[in-house]
């Protein structure tokens, strides 16, 4: 992260990569996804990112953090990939890979694949004056198809009381909480794409350039 003018810039060129956690609340499997995490949400190389589902809402325990838009992203995924399911608790690795999400092994190896795969777009945001972030961002080499502008928002840590449902009496602590996925653009990258979102309060900042699908994420971003 480095300082332009009164602007705090976040540069792709480290290529972090994203791991997205599909979990629950109502979930006996997920706290010991949701711990880990939990581990990999301090780390600069790995935006994590928790996506609370809402399909075990029903067994005794609403999700809190739950919403309809994590479940259909999952299930989008899932429908790309071809399979016919969708679980709790699972790991998207750059829109790519998935892994069972209490697999850090697989999830690590997964990671430093990924890592070590060169970006083809590179990705800059910065915040302007308050409530207002700027994204720039140019194509490296061709893609050849229209790429999805994200913003996400998350909470960074965050406790909760479970009352009842397969968790009850668990206080869970509950790391990157997403609290927004907007989309804000479609970018076809044959040209450099600059543009000023929305982003009010003082929550860390994601920005995803991913392929239509969901499919692969070419390019991320954050400022915390």
């Amino acid at each position: 992260m480095t300082w332009v003018g009164s602007a705090v810039v976040a540069q792709a060129q480290d290529n972090p990569v994203v791991v997205e956690l599909y979990t629950s609340q109502g979930c006996s499997s997920c706290p010991p996804a949701d711990a880990f995490l939990g581990r990999l949400a301090p780390r600069n190389d790995i935006i994590a990112l928790a996506l609370h589902v809402d399909y075990w809402d029903y067994i005794g325990w609403k999700d809190i953090f739950a919403d309809p838009k994590y479940t259909q992203r999952q299930k989008s995924y899932a429908r790309f990939a071809g399979r016919r399911s969708v679980y709790t608790p699972q790991m998207v690795i750059h829109g790519q890979d998935d892994v069972v999400g209490t697999h850090p092994m697989d999830v690590s190896e997964l990671v430093m694949k990924h890592a070590k795969t060169a970006a083809r777009v590179k990705l800059a945001i910065a915040r302007l004056h308050p409530g207002k972030v700027e994204i720039k961002a140019n194509a490296l080499s061709p893609i050849g198809e229209a790429l999805v502008v994200q913003l996400i928002r998350y909470r960074p840590s965050t406790k909760v009381q479970i009352l009842s449902g397969e968790n009850a009496g668990q206080t869970l602590t509950y790391a990157n909480v997403v609290t927004e996925w907007h989309q804000i653009a479609d970018w076809d990258s044959r040209q450099p794409l600059s543009l000023t979102a929305d982003a009010a309060g003082d929550a860390p900042v994601v920005v995803l350039v991913q392929r239509k699908g969901p499919g692969a994420i070419e390019a991320a971003a954050r400022l915390r």
